[in-house]
């Protein structure tokens, strides 16, 4: 591990052996992509019908309030 915290070599091995991507591929990612690729990524699994079934019980859309019709702007008076 290097002084940055990063095992650059590591890494290195895990993109372009494990991954197969060519050096410029490789150093083109970011460290959060690269460790996105090499599944080291929390991910959020995708919303469900279940899951917005409850976001919606949750946060109910609620109806717009009604608004009074405008006076025509005239200069009749």
């Amino acid at each position: 591990m290097s002084e940055d915290g990063l095992d650059w070599p590591g890494l290195m091995r895990a993109g372009l052996r494990g991954l197969g991507l060519r050096p410029v591929e490789f150093w083109a990612l970011t460290p959060a992509e690269l460790s996105m690729m090499l599944g080291r990524e929390a991910v959020k699994p995708p919303l469900t019908r279940a899951r917005l079934g409850e976001l919606q019980r949750q946060w109910p859309d609620l109806p717009r309030p009604q608004r009074a019709p405008e006076k025509p702007s005239g200069d009749d008076e």
